[in-house]
């Protein structure tokens, strides 16, 4: 599997994600000034909430422009067995019940579900809890974490 070309899809995913926050705000705003929604009274908060709004949407486009700008200058490297699983890499998971996953560790800001042939690789940040736990293990080690009051274990299969 490609990581250049993972890379590559989470960009595009991110450049159609900014357009959308960017357009959201755009509208929010473009309500949060319209005259239709000048406060009548004190209890008239509709331009009030629209302008929460724009503000929200903005930060999330700002957001989206850190995630691509990390993703820009994110260039995975080879997985090497000395140093163990870090970021950039690209590993398959087994669970108890034998169902596979493909997980790719990446910079902040792209966490998503790409397809990828047949299957889906799920991005992922090393600071998530499964990133936390990826980092320094090796094939055949056995990975697990606590979420909520279940403990998932995986064991690692592969690393690219």
């Amino acid at each position: 599997m490609d990581k250049l070309l993972l890379r590559q899809r989470v960009l595009e995913r991110l450049a159609a994600d900014l357009l959308r926050a960017e357009q959201a705000a755009r509208e929010a705003h473009a309500s949060a000034t319209h005259e239709e929604n000048i406060a009548e009274n004190k209890y008239d908060t509709l331009g009030l909430e629209a302008a929460y709004l724009a503000t929200g949407q903005a930060r999330r486009a700002q957001a989206i422009r850190q995630a691509i700008a990390n993703w820009r200058n994110f260039h995975p490297r080879s997985y090497h067995s000395s140093e163990g699983i870090g970021l950039g890499a690209l590993v398959r998971l087994e669970g108890h019940d034998g169902k596979q996953q493909l997980l790719l560790l990446g910079p902040d800001g792209g966490s998503m579900k790409l397809p990828c042939g047949a299957e889906f690789v799920q991005v992922i940040s090393c600071e998530t809890p499964w990133g936390k736990a990826l980092q320094g293990k090796c094939e055949g080690d056995e990975v697990s974490i606590q979420i909520a009051q279940h403990r998932q274990s995986l064991e690692v299969l592969a690393v690219n």
